[in-house]
């Protein structure tokens, strides 16, 4: 789909959305068509970078060992270290996947995750991720990894088909914002069997706003 279809109406969507006290972001939600998703090989879970950033200050915490924690404090938001595992209860994890939007870890505590609090992080949808890059050799080097989740995005389709994920923030400009919602859109073409024609609709909108047509 074209640039200049999504910059058209992206500007609709922004102007026909009230001003709030926030800042708010720009969703695209792509409805599907002909996908049996009682059929796991056709469900949809893939991650992207958007190109143009997601425009707002997203929360990386890290879980790793000793000798990745100087290195993590540098770059993350957040740092548990395995010995502080077991201090961790359902209300700090509650707690900390309000303040996170991402969770890595290091190969080597993965077990001890799972243990500890990996089943409510799994509710959460937030359990460290080998397919994302989430989980990562003490070898790593943690600032190229936090700053490729600062601008990373789960598309998924399991229960409903459709997918809907943010594409950036009222704050930048529309040109970047389409510059995102086209490598999305590209995306999730590149993940259906069929490409295009199990495409039945695209929306944008902003966070309190109302879903706007992208007309093909």
């Amino acid at each position: 789909m074209e640039k200049e279809k999504f910059v058209e109406a992206l500007k609709k969507a922004k102007e026909s959305a009230k001003p709030r006290k926030f800042t708010q972001s720009f969703e695209i939600s792509v409805a599907l068509k002909d996908v049996d998703l009682r059929k796991p090989e056709e469900r949809i879970s893939t991650y992207i970078v958007l190109p143009k950033g997601r425009g707002k200050d997203v929360k990386v915490c890290a879980l790793v060992d000793k000798d990745m924690v100087t290195q993590a404090r540098e770059v993350c938001d957040k740092v548990i270290t395995k010995d502080e595992f077991p201090e961790i209860d359902k209300k700090k994890v509650r707690v900390l996947c309000k303040e996170c939007d991402w969770f890595i870890a290091e190969a080597t505590v993965m077990m001890h995750v799972a243990k500890h609090f990996g089943k409510f992080l799994a509710q959460k949808k937030k359990m460290p991720d080998p397919k994302a890059g989430a989980v990562f050799p003490p070898s790593a080097n943690l600032k190229g990894i936090v700053q490729r989740f600062k601008n990373l995005v789960k598309l998924e389709a399991k229960k409903q088909p459709v997918i809907n994920a943010p594409i950036g923030s009222e704050t930048q400009s529309i040109e970047d914002v389409a510059d995102n919602a086209v490598a999305v859109y590209n995306q999730i073409v590149h993940s259906l069997p069929r490409g295009t024609q199990q495409i039945k609709a695209v929306y944008v909108k902003l966070t309190m706003g109302p879903a706007v047509r992208v007309e093909k």
